[in-house]
């Protein structure tokens, strides 16, 4: 899911493009194909890629852009824990732990491209990373649902 406007989907007709195809192009090619700005031409590139990964929806997949990514590759040597570390502290407060999980996945399949693997195969993985390295200090206090909590 990309959450393509109707103007999008008829430029990609127009030109033949499949959306499984998007991550084939460059971003500027994508402003033409699809009419868009090159900011959200950047955005359903990396959106398209990002979902190639196993488990990967579009919230997560904007989860990476948030944090600078735009391609796979990127990922390759960095760890899910520090992901999630700079994650939470750029978003001022804790996820949810399935997120690390989610980041794990990203991780090694940008290493490996395996895509046997899903996020739920990284929560013991994370456990026992986490029970003994523990988060940061200057890990935010509120949690995602604390904020769910208060808004209602």
């Amino acid at each position: 899911m990309l959450n393509l406007t109707d103007s999008e989907r008829k430029g990609l007709r127009a030109h033949g493009v499949k959306i499984r195809e998007i991550p084939d192009y460059a971003t500027d090619e994508l402003e033409v194909i699809l009419g868009a700005s090159p900011e959200r031409a950047d955005l359903l590139r990396a959106r398209a890629e990002f979902q190639q990964i196993p488990s990967v929806g579009i919230h997560f997949a904007d989860d990476l852009y948030f944090l600078g990514y735009r391609r796979i590759q990127e990922l390759r040597g960095l760890d899910g824990a520090t992901l999630t570390d700079t994650y939470e502290f750029r978003k001022g407060y804790r996820t949810d732990p399935c997120v690390e999980d989610q980041f794990r996945l990203a991780v090694h399949y940008a290493k490996t491209g395996d895509s046997s693997r899903r996020w739920w195969d990284f929560t013991a993985e994370r456990k026992a990373f986490r029970e003994t390295a523990g988060y940061p200090e200057n890990r935010p206090e509120v949690s995602y649902f604390d904020l769910l909590q208060s808004e209602n």
